[in-house]
């Protein structure tokens, strides 16, 4: 059974007899994990587990685990610095900026290896324009270039620890001041204008960027359709102009600022058309078993499936973290800057 273009979530600590039954689905090809799934580090290693255990290829398993507001497992992890911490030395003394980039990248990756967790989306590529609450101090700066540095930094400690770097809001949602968890954001800049917002993906292309997630955010002048539904974003731009030859994730489908482009098998059928490998629907399973009982791509496509298959974690799982001596030094050189946020948010940001 190869893995399809479908990411889901499970109801709890545990697999349901229906979460059994939909993860059998051959049209599923991974899992997104969430905080209701954790209790402590054995129970999501069990959990991982047995979702492993389903099928074969296993299930791909992931999480949004970047720091600060957004860090799906806290309790028995080490808590992560918002990238905003990591960014604001940079100025003053960019190697250590830049190591301490490469620590958090490879402390995150090698704690969710521990317990089975595959990839993480991670790093957030955004630039902080001051105007986007959801994205905030998960950015790391302002200046593209400061952006694409650290994101390279933090991407290459997880690619230490065997984890693929996925980044994310594709092509830019730190310039719009709605969250498209609950609205649609316009972006009404022309494609000249957004070349700061590009220059990090360049760079980290450049480097070999495993993944990029793309959002649900219209920029009218280049297409009518938010760049997770677009073949003139995801195949003309990010595919044909940058030459991204990686793995695409959709935002989650079920989220409001895909809603307005028709029912959840419609937005299915646009994000595949439009060059997206993997389609996540979480947080609604009447969604999601209605895309398993209505949604049939044509065929699975042999390349989509490679680049669904290089996110899968490399090399032997690590030991238990506290027995690296050289997870200690990481995780006492972060503390300083794990600080609470400067904003809370409610909700599953992504």
């Amino acid at each position: 059974m190869s893995l399809g273009p479908l990411m889901v979530d499970v109801a709890g600590t545990e697999l349901t007899a229906a979460d059994r039954e939909v993860l059998g689905h051959p049209l599923v090809g991974s899992v997104l994990l969430f905080t209701r799934n954790y209790r402590n580090p054995a129970q999501l290693a069990a959990l991982t587990a047995s979702i492993r255990a389903l099928r074969s290829p296993a299930l791909l398993i992931a999480v949004d685990h970047e720091g600060g507001r957004v860090q799906r497992f806290r309790e028995g992890f080490t808590r992560l610095p918002a990238a905003r911490a990591i960014g604001v030395g940079y100025a003053t003394d960019r190697r250590a900026s830049l190591a301490l980039a490469h620590t958090a990248g490879w402390l995150m990756a090698v704690e969710l290896r521990a317990a089975g967790v595959d990839f993480s989306f991670a790093p957030c590529v955004d630039l902080d324009y001051g105007v986007s609450e959801v994205i905030g101090d998960r950015a790391f700066g302002r200046d593209p270039d400061v952006v694409a540095a650290l994101a390279g930094a933090y991407a290459a400690g997880m690619r230490e620890a065997g984890m693929a770097a996925t980044a994310k809001h594709f092509p830019g949602h730190g310039a719009v001041v709605a969250d498209s968890h609950v609205a649609l954001p316009v972006d009404r800049r022309g494609y000249a204008d957004l070349e700061a917002d590009l220059r990090p993906y360049r760079v980290l292309i450049e480097g070999h960027l495993a993944a990029v997630m793309a959002a649900h955010v219209v920029f009218p002048q280049i297409d009518d359709l938010p760049a997770s539904l677009s073949h003139r974003w995801i195949s003309g731009i990010l595919r044909g102009e940058l030459g991204f030859h990686g793995c695409v994730f959709a935002d989650d489908l079920s989220m409001a600022g895909a809603a307005a482009f028709g029912d959840v098998v419609a937005r299915a059928r646009l994000a595949l058309a439009a060059g997206c490998d993997v389609l996540p629907i979480c947080n609604d399973r009447e969604a999601v078993v209605a895309v398993l009982d209505r949604f049939r791509p044509e065929r699975m496509n042999p390349a989509s499936q490679a680049r669904i298959m290089r996110m899968r974690a490399r090399g032997e799982p690590p030991p238990m973290p506290a027995d690296l001596p050289r997870w200690h030094e990481a995780a006492a050189s972060l503390a300083a800057l794990s600080a609470a946020p400067a904003l809370t948010l409610t909700g599953e940001h992504r």
